[in-house]
């Protein structure tokens, strides 16, 4: 008897012990998504070997995830678009070789890095942050990769024309500030936007689990269905950060800088390869 007891009261333990996190799991899921998404991002941050690190210069901080030491092969520095910040680049990084030294940023404003005047957000003022970040951890020491998204493909473009000898080659997906042959949906909505000031609703900036939904049918070339709960926790962990990105909004970007950046090019780098998709990545 005494041993059928012990054996129910095992269950019982076991049974507790399993269902705790996932009565955890569930509750987040319906009721604090976004605090299940912020795990998702540490959980792959740690399974990738990226580590978060601050760099601090003349007051300014930038927030950054790392992975390697500057080796024989040029480092690689990733600049994300406008809105997103450094865990942009888990779903890239976790098919890149272990043996590179990565460097994801938050940009200008964006996530973790300190948040200033508007003028830091122009392009051209984006450019010098970045370069003082890249100064700040020494990543100059020789010539680096870059690439950017985005906004950040615009930033990485203005950047080898401002300091070409510190790169070596560069990849920029889906560029702001390039005319594409063919201009895209995004595009024209990027124009329409610098055309009416900014008065018009911003697609990066959603607000609700259905502009969330719209953003990514905007973005994204590849079509996927997105569960309603994810989709709300996407929108809150944007949420805080709302207000400074519609008042920055037109700060941005412009298509003013980058459009001449083949020309501009002089340095290591050679050839600017752009990758288009058919929306912004």
């Amino acid at each position: 008897m005494a041993a059928d007891l012990d054996v129910v009261n095992l269950f019982v333990i076991a049974g507790g012990t399993l269902a705790i996190p996932i009565l955890a799991f569930v509750a987040s899921f319906l009721f604090w998504p976004s605090a299940l998404i912020k795990v998702y991002y540490w959980y792959w941050r740690r399974t990738l070997g990226l580590q978060v690190r601050y760099a601090d210069c003349g007051g300014y901080r930038f927030c950054y995830a790392y992975r390697g030491k500057p080796g024989m092969r040029p480092s690689i520095l990733m600049l994300h678009g406008f809105s997103a910040h450094k865990d942009t680049w888990l779903t890239v990084v976790k098919y890149l070789p272990k043996h590179l030294h990565i460097v994801c940023v938050d940009m200008p404003g964006h996530e973790g890095t300190t948040r200033t005047t508007t003028e830091d957000y122009a392009i051209q003022g984006q450019v010098k942050r970045i370069h003082q970040f890249v100064e700040t951890i020494r990543l100059n020491r020789k010539p680096f990769h870059v690439v950017g998204t985005s906004m950040g493909g615009n930033v990485a473009g203005v950047y080898g024309a401002c300091y070409p000898l510190e790169i070596c080659s560069m990849t920029l997906i889906c560029p702001d500030g390039i005319r594409h042959p063919c201009e895209t949906k995004f595009d024209n909505h990027l124009q329409d936007l610098e055309h009416s000031n900014y008065t018009l609703n911003i697609p990066l900036i959603p607000t609700t689990p259905e502009e969330m939904e719209d953003m990514f049918k905007l973005c994204s070339h590849v079509r996927f269905k997105i569960p309603q709960q994810i989709l709300q926790g996407l929108v809150d962990v944007r949420q805080p950060h709302n207000t400074f990105y519609e008042e920055g909004g037109g700060c941005f970007w412009s298509y003013s800088h980058c459009r001449s950046v083949t020309w501009m090019q002089s340095g290591p780098a050679g050839e600017l390869w752009t990758l288009c998709g058919d929306g912004e990545a």
